[in-house]
């Protein structure tokens, strides 16, 4: 009986083989690692990503060309990620980008397990300096390392295709809804699947040896051209047809992520609009320190909120959806990448305020918290980049300290903006605005030229044609609040009356109403003679609002649309008219005291809200880990039976009650692991009859001594002694682990999952094995058949062979 064929060594591969392999999967890995673009807005994971695909790539060949296993392979993937993964993913832990520090060592072994997570509830996109770059560094890592090994070791390359789908899936799962090169990708992938599958299937042995190439070589190599032309013009019309198919459908449905699942949704109208409680925060915070702020420029702002739609009560943030001022996101590195000021740092610390509006200016990059709550804070702080402004969901107490690096944008000029247009920004629609408006706006920048003429218009009107009071003791009747009955009475009573809050939303309001993009801005700034100090200390009474604009190419500019504040009228008794012109909405007048409305929601909403948040990720977080282990278990679980039953066999047979049924069981143990090796024992045969076959088929010449001491110990004169067996037993395990050392990787898995020798001697076993002989059988028929067909060939000795050459 002669040994089935043994798969050739890998080096024993012709150079073209490697190169297609590797070339193969560094294209499918880095086609699909490019779904994370959307995830980093920008290329920021390329260099971590690629380095960890060409790593994988070096892992695979070497292993391959050196024949190493599946615990080598995993050793040294391990050793890669160790060494490379600092200066790869983790650059500002290391000595000199390249060299790993203990810290190294402890995020990247941390990061296998947390990365995930810290990706996942991070809202994109995420930055490549928060330590998001393990994820890519690490699947580009694993995927191609896997990929290569597969398709350098096995003979069917669409075994490798299985990791690279798995890797596609993870891509799509750990990224956003936005898909990133969608074309460009799937083209790549199936072009490079197909050519991939089409030239490893033509340069297989059992193609290159085909008949008509010995008799004819040059028709072979015109089929071989035949065949390649084929195969790419096949590969290009499937790439014309994807493209145009691409061009003019559109998806059915939205992509679904994990991100949407584990983020707890952040909605920022569940806090009141702070410009409601304005007038409070002037009468009881007048002379209390809110907060101080160092680093300030002249002429800089500390905003608070901006808020761009009414509806006839309120003025607030919109409830709209990305670029919208309620679409805040948790706090990362480089949030304003294409701000263009001066970068200024400012050191802020809290006092005496307490609200979830975090004092911040102009386009800020990041915002780091220090102090006892720095990463409680950190957690619970949202940015919007729209407008500039931050809320920290635990609220800020005394005490609080963090930094702001930030850009503050330039003074620009009137002449500058002569000749510049209104921004095209699109903004909710304000409703139950006062009809007098409409047309009070009409009027006011009727002669204007330019766009800044009528923002400088309806300014002016304001500020020069009104007069400032809070309302406070000892000033002029002045109501709170800035519903649509006040805007209405302010602007049409005898005397314009009021403080930033009203002039700032009729000024947002008018604008509007003539097409301006505006909305209100609150936030706190200094006098004039102090706002060169190094120390801005704000207080109630440095509290402002004020009207921004947006210009095509410019940005949001601020506009002062209130009275200053020694402009007073002065008839003190002088009351506003009551009676104004028709309106859309006669809402009830509210009480004359000040509106007290708190700016924030109770305290205990801390607390409530950050268990559900941290109980919805971990249940995200074990749902996943359930399915996904529940999978693998599924997938494992007839590997797991069958090494078990073998396992159970074995030590039934090594435990038998007889030290001479001891010896028969290792022999059994033998005869079992050559049959799944593919030894074809015949059943009912002797010891030395088995151990022919052994060595005749897997080439084992101690099975043959074995077998013969077998015999003697099982019919001596007296029973083996516990020594006897353990030694025999000993012997039967160096036979049984040199096969495994002598078979590849794929054979050792095969024979230890192969159940031929659990269903030896069984009808069932006897009923696979006449299937096979059977069609054996036909396949040698069909093959005969085919030979005698062939014209100009002979049969002899059922060989067929080509006939001599005749002479003429």
């Amino acid at each position: 009986m002669t040994a089935p064929a043994i798969p050739a060594a890998p080096t024993a591969l012709p150079l073209r083989r490697w190169i297609l392999d590797l070339l193969a999967t560094a294209l499918l890995v880095g086609a699909i690692l490019l779904g994370f673009w959307p995830t980093f807005a920008g290329g920021s994971f390329l260099p971590a990503a690629i380095g960890g695909l060409l790593l994988g790539l070096a892992v695979a060949g070497v292993s391959a060309w050196r024949r190493w296993g599946i615990l080598i392979v995993t050793g040294l993937t391990i050793a890669v990620y160790f060494v490379f993964g600092g200066a790869l993913a983790l650059p500002g832990t290391t000595i000199a980008g390249f060299v790993p520090t203990l810290e190294t060592l402890q995020k990247l072994a941390l990061g296998v397990v947390t990365s995930w997570k810290q990706m996942l509830t991070t809202v994109a996109p995420v930055s490549a300096a928060d330590g998001h770059l393990l994820v890519p560094f690490l699947l580009a890592l694993v995927a191609s390392t896997v990929t290569a090994s597969l398709a350098l070791r096995l003979s069917n390359v669409a075994w490798a295709l299985i990791p690279a789908g798995t890797l596609l899936v993870l891509v799509i799962a750990l990224g956003t809804p936005e898909a990133a090169f969608p074309i460009v990708q799937g083209l790549v992938f199936a072009v490079v699947a197909i050519a991939w599958l089409a030239l490893r299937q033509l340069w297989a042995p059992q193609n290159s040896a085909v008949s008509v190439s010995e008799v004819d070589p040059s028709r072979a190599a015109h089929m071989r051209l035949r065949r390649l032309l084929a195969g790419a013009a096949v590969l290009a019309i499937a790439a014309g047809a994807g493209i145009a198919s691409s061009a003019i459908a559109a998806p059915a449905e939205t992509r679904h992520v994990f991100r949407d699942v584990i983020i707890p949704p952040f909605d920022i109208r569940d806090y009141p609009s702070p410009l409601q409680a304005f007038r409070k925060n002037v009468r009881d915070e007048k002379v209390k320190t809110l907060f101080t702020v160092r680093g300030l420029p002249e002429k800089a702002r500390i905003r608070i909120a901006v808020m761009d739609q009414f509806d006839g009560m309120v003025y607030n943030v919109t409830d709209g959806g990305p670029g919208s001022s309620s679409a805040f996101t948790p706090l990362r590195s480089d949030m304003s990448p294409e701000a263009e000021g001066i970068p200024v740092t400012l050191q802020v610390e809290i006092a005496e305020y307490g609200g979830v509006w975090v004092p911040d200016a102009g386009a800020v990059s990041e915002i780091e918290y220090t102090g006892d709550r720095a990463e409680e804070l950190r957690r619970g702080t949202f940015y919007n980049t729209e407008t500039g402004t931050a809320v920290a969901t635990p609220r800020l107490t005394a005490g609080d300290t963090y930094t702001v690096d930030t850009v503050i944008p330039n003074e620009i000029d009137d002449d500058r903006l002569a000749e510049v247009a209104f921004g095209n920004v699109t903004q909710p629609k304000q409703s139950n605005v006062p009809e007098e408006l409409t047309s009070l706006a009409a009027e006011t920048v009727a002669d204007a030229e330019s766009p800044i003429e009528q923002v400088r218009a309806l300014e002016t009107m304001l500020a020069d044609g009104g007069f400032f009071s809070h309302g406070l003791e000892g000033e002029v009747i002045s109501r709170a609040g800035h519903t649509a009955e006040r805007i209405s009475t302010l602007v049409g009573g005898d005397q314009m009356i009021g403080d930033d809050e009203q002039y700032a939303v009729a000024m947002a309001l008018l604008a509007r109403e003539v097409g301006i993009p505006a909305r209100v801005v609150m936030g706190y700034y200094p006098d004039e003679e102090d706002a060169k100090a190094a120390e801005f200390a704000a207080t109630g009474d440095d509290v402002h609002a004020w009207v921004e604009v947006n210009f095509e190419g410019v940005g949001w500019l601020p506009f002062n649309p209130t009275p200053p504040e020694d402009q007073v009228p002065n008839d003190q008794n002088t009351k506003p008219r009551v009676d104004p012109k028709p309106q859309v909405l006669q809402p009830p007048p509210p009480p004359q005291e000040p509106v007290d409305l708190p700016p924030t929601l109770p305290d205990d909403r801390k607390s409530e809200d950050e268990t559900l948040n941290i109980l919805g990720i971990l249940g995200a977080i074990l749902a996943i880990g359930g399915i996904t282990l529940a999978i693998l278990a599924i997938l494992a679980s007839p590997f797991i039976v069958i090494g078990a039953w073998k396992a159970a066999k074995r030590r039934a047979r090594r435990s038998a009650a007889r030290t001479s049924d001891r010896i028969s069981g290792g022999w059994d143990e033998l005869t079992d692991r050559a049959t799944d090796y593919g030894a074809r024992i015949a059943p009912g045969g002797t010891r030395v009859e088995d151990a022919a076959t052994v060595v005749a088929t897997l080439d084992v010449p101690k099975a043959a001594a074995l077998a013969q001491r077998a015999d003697a110990e099982i019919f001596g004169p007296t029973d083996p002694t516990p020594a006897d067996v353990e030694a025999f037993w000993s012997e039967v395990d160096d036979i049984v682990g040199g096969l495994g050392k002598e078979a590849g990787f794929w054979r050792r898995w095969k024979a230890r999952a192969n159940l031929r020798s659990l269903l030896g001697g069984t009808a069932l076993s006897h009923g696979f094995q006449n299937l096979k002989d059977a069609a054996a059988a036909r396949v040698a028929d069909s093959a005969d058949a085919r030979a005698r067909r062939e014209p100009g060939t002979i049969e002899n000795n059922d060989r067929t062979t080509a006939p001599e050459s005749e002479n003429p």
